[in-house]
């Protein structure tokens, strides 16, 4: 068989999937070491080029960028006939949820962008993805996925019974609503594992969607997630994780470029560059998919440079920006030793990223990079309370895409910022009043990074930033 044009690939240890293996989704080798094993999708570049069409479903108009497509047509389906398999699918989803997957909005929002100062040649762009599947864009990583089972099904690389294992989440809001739609759509069983405070209207709801609820209480004394242990012990008894934790199934952040695809089409569309691009994180499926679909794109020539990615945490539970600034001081002092004269005030979150921006090229970074990836308790580990926060969807007690993220920030000149919870509050009504989006304080979380940004005076009155608004206000929340 020809090579794929895609490869699924450990950034930790290099392990690499067979072309024919029909789940190459986590390292065989995760957990057996401190390594930070997350396979990820890589894509050749000499053999591809930026899709050119214009479908309004984007796992249709991206399709050509998708390891499930490269599969399909290397064991034979033609691309009419995957077509219609990613429709077929739509259409199931629809069925369920009232509608599949459409191109979401990505536009300037004027009055947001007076309200915050910005000149006439600045302008902050919000990519709206309330009005997507299930309410939120937790449904793009899991869609992609529930393609791929199905290709592997219809080309012979599935169980002959054509029957497979129980899919498995660990969440309580978006993400599980999002699992649940899918799993209905793909008529699968979903298990979702949930703490004891879940909503009752959400449990509600995914069990009117068929999924198993399982609750899951906190050990005194164990660090962690319960609920993520359990998804962890469900997925060794053969589970499969049909989550939004790239660490989980690498698969889960391909559904997710589509996002970062969106928008650079539209930015090339109407001739735009963007400075920056403020993101909430959480798990770190979305912030790690955004980055590698925008680096795509440049490697593809779509777009000429790549604006700062800045990742934005509560003050109620940051664990990405802790990782960052312990890989991040590492490498200032290895900079230091290689001769380079460090920034004037090396405590200043910016002068520190762009210092080692300006060096992200050197070998002593990636050095640095590969010590991250190989020794990963030192840098991430579990948030030693019990995380609590109004924008709760971003509450993991680890970043699970950490270093992806660390990766994209190094190069780009980001860094994470922190905000409180007065801010998310400030921004949630800012950005649903002058945008007209419902969105709910986790979606708005990253307007709250950038208004942290405009008062430290890191983001200027003249550029462009762009944010995302990811999750619609349900009935219930304030």
């Amino acid at each position: 068989m020809t090579p794929l044009p895609s490869r699924m690939i450990c950034a930790g240890c290099g392990w690499t999937a067979a072309d024919d293996d029909p789940s190459p989704f986590r390292c065989p080798n995760s957990r057996t070491d401190d390594t930070d094993h997350v396979v990820a999708r890589a894509l050749d570049f000499d053999e591809l080029s930026w899709p050119s069409g214009s479908e309004q479903n984007p796992f249709v108009r991206y399709r050509e960028l998708m390891r499930a497509y490269h599969v399909a047509r290397a064991r034979g389906m033609s691309d009419a006939d995957y077509v219609d398999l990613v429709e077929r699918l739509d259409k199931e989803v629809a069925a369920v949820d009232g509608h599949g997957f459409v191109q979401t909005p990505f536009r300037p929002e004027e009055h947001l962008s007076r309200s915050l100062g910005f000149e006439p040649d600045g302008a902050v762009w919000v990519k709206d993805e309330t009005g997507g599947v299930s309410g939120s864009h937790k449904a793009r990583h899991l869609f992609g996925l529930m393609i791929y089972l199905r290709v592997i099904q219809e080309v012979g690389l599935g169980r002959p019974n054509g029957e497979g294992p129980d899919l498995a989440i660990a969440s309580c809001g978006n993400a599980a609503l999002a699992a649940a739609v899918v799993a209905r759509a793909g008529g699968r069983r979903l298990r979702v594992f949930v703490p004891t405070w879940a909503d009752d209207t959400v449990v509600d709801r995914l069990r009117s969607l068929g999924s198993v609820i399982e609750v899951c209480e906190r050990t005194p004394g164990v660090a962690g997630d319960p609920t993520y242990h359990a998804l962890q012990k469900a997925i060794m008894a053969g589970a499969l994780p049909f989550t939004c934790q790239g660490n989980e199934n690498g698969l889960a952040i391909e559904g997710g470029h589509t996002i970062g695809y969106e928008m650079v089409d539209e930015l090339r569309r109407t001739g735009t560059t963007l400075d920056h691009v403020v993101v909430q994180v959480g798990g770190g499926a979305l912030g790690s998919a955004l980055i590698s679909g925008f680096m795509e794109a440049r490697a593809l020539g779509a777009i000429g440079a790549l604006p700062r990615f800045q990742a934005v945490q509560t003050r109620g539970a940051y664990p990405l920006k802790r990782a960052y600034d312990l890989v991040a001081g590492r490498v200032m002092a290895r900079l230091e030793s290689d001769g380079k004269e460090g920034p004037d005030r090396p405590e200043d979150d910016e002068d520190r990223a762009e210092f080692i921006r300006a060096h992200a090229d050197m070998q002593g970074v990636a050095d640095e990079l590969a010590y991250a990836a190989h020794q990963r308790s030192q840098f991430m580990w579990p948030w030693e309370e019990e995380p609590v926060s109004i924008a709760n969807g971003i509450l993991d007690d680890e970043t699970y895409d950490w270093l992806g993220i660390v990766r994209g920030m190094i190069g780009t000149g980001g860094h994470p910022v922190v905000v409180e919870e007065s801010a998310l509050e400030r921004s949630n009504e800012l950005g649903r009043v002058t945008t007209r989006i419902d969105a709910d304080h986790t979606g708005t979380s990253g307007l709250a990074g950038l208004m942290e940004l405009r008062d430290r005076g890191e983001v200027s009155a003249h550029e462009r930033v762009a944010v995302l608004f990811t999750g619609v206000r349900r009935s219930g929340q304030e």
